[in-house]
């Protein structure tokens, strides 16, 4: 079978994802290649079609540019569209009229990974739908709504190749002397915070226990805060803030200035927090100076299910997390760009008054929004566990030779069966 696609893979999640997907595209009868920026893409890409740079980063759009001619690429493939090798290749892949694929983690985590083309996030289509719009296609489909699971399906797993990985960059470094990452630390910080974080997480899985029950057994109403990775793409790219911290300073000063005295404010960390900013001294200290250091809170981590069941709002940059307080019906404030922002679920109140009597989302409309996710760019599946990528792959390899981007292919009513969940581990 001649498809006459032909692939160029940049980077992707840690670990063997990228590497079997090239497996089963070559099955399909596409040529693929790969480009590695340092010795941990070259460890996992044990086959052929590897590409190494190794110039200055200012010599990438012209590489790019003569790897795509050389080629005759029909196809880019990419985690992720924000880091500076992969908007730089997407505006060159536009020019040529390219199709992008963009993998990113799942709007509907755990047990769904993202699939797009374009763009992710900010980028996303989903920014420029309509709820009417989604509506509409849903009405050639028999929708069939599974349950939001609790728990991250593969997190040991993205932690465990997370410290692999940037091992072998560290290790790897004198071969590919001018590799920078697209985050501020070096890759030795990198690797030495997974590690730790690897390392410490019986420790951490005790210390959020007992906040959690410290919590749950106060008796008081609380009003939880999600917060984020301060390098995550998300939040750096299409958010307001320039730190987690500027956030943590809006949420308590709105908290101070409108939540009933009785009410207390909970701040969840993200899962793969590593320490690399010092949020609960932040926290304790903000709290401090708005006098309500004791109706403040912080759990490290963990499940987000546990704490949101009894929660009266939530309020978040844009982490997708944001979508399970809007499955359970909690009432949401979000402040940067985000896919799930519609009017019709998401609050726009001022902070402070949506502390004293959030508004409540209109639970029918999130319910076929998330449809629609799960009819077009939401896949079962995951990039870290073997059970997970052998689920991922059953569906997006056809995704992705598809003529149709998944929303356009619901939209015209094209969209082929999907899978339905099944828990993944």
């Amino acid at each position: 079978m001649n498809l006459n696609r032909r692939f160029l893979l940049l980077q992707g999640p840690h670990g063997p994802w990228f590497h079997s997907l090239s497996q089963h595209l070559r099955a399909a009868g596409a040529e693929v290649w790969r480009v590695g920026f340092n010795f941990g893409d070259r460890v996992f890409w044990p086959g052929k079609g590897y590409i190494p740079f190794k110039d200055d980063q200012t010599a990438w759009p012209e590489t790019c540019t003569r790897l795509i001619d050389r080629h005759q690429i029909t196809d880019l493939v990419l985690y992720g569209d924000t880091r500076p090798v992969h908007a730089q290749a997407i505006r060159i892949a536009r020019m040529r009229g390219l199709t992008v694929h963009v993998f990113e983690e799942g709007y509907l985590r755990p047990y769904w990974i993202t699939y797009e083309r374009g763009g992710s996030n900010g980028h996303s289509r989903l920014m420029d739908l309509t709820l009417p719009e989604m509506r509409a296609a849903l009405s050639n489909v028999d929708p069939d709504l599974p349950d939001m699971p609790a728990t991250w399906g593969d997190m040991r797993q993205h932690m465990f190749w997370g410290a692999i990985y940037h091992g072998f960059v560290a290790l790897g470094g004198r071969a590919y002397r001018n590799f920078r990452p697209h985050r501020a630390l070096t890759v030795g910080q990198e690797f030495a915070l997974y590690l730790k974080r690897f390392l410490l997480m019986p420790f951490h899985r005790l210390e959020r226990r007992i906040a959690t029950a410290r919590i749950r057994r106060g008796g008081f109403p609380y009003h939880l805060a999600i917060l984020q990775l301060e390098h995550d793409a998300s939040f750096r790219t299409h958010s307001p803030f320039s730190s987690m911290t500027d956030f943590i300073d809006l949420v308590i000063r709105g908290f101070a200035a409108g939540a009933p005295r009785h009410h207390h404010l909970v701040f969840k960390a993200h899962p793969l927090e590593d320490g690399r900013v010092p949020l609960l001294p932040e926290i304790r200290r903000l709290a401090a100076v708005h006098g309500i250091a004791d109706r403040v809170h912080f759990v490290r981590g963990g499940k987000l299910a546990e704490l949101l069941n009894d929660a009266r709002s939530a309020v978040t940059v844009n982490s997708t997390a944001g979508q399970q307080a809007l499955w359970r019906g909690v009432p949401l404030r979000s402040f940067g760009a985000a896919v799930y922002d519609k009017p019709e679920f998401v609050s726009d109140q001022p902070l402070a008054e949506f502390f004293a009597a959030p508004n409540r989302p209109d639970t029918r409309a999130y319910r076929d929004y998330r449809q629609f996710l799960l009819e077009t760019s939401q896949v079962v599946g995951g990039y870290y566990s073997a059970r997970g990528r052998r689920a991922l792959l059953r569906q997006v390899v056809d995704m992705m030779l598809a003529q149709d981007d998944p929303y356009e292919a619901l939209l015209h009513g094209k969209a082929a069966p999907r899978q339905q969940l099944r828990v993944v581990r």
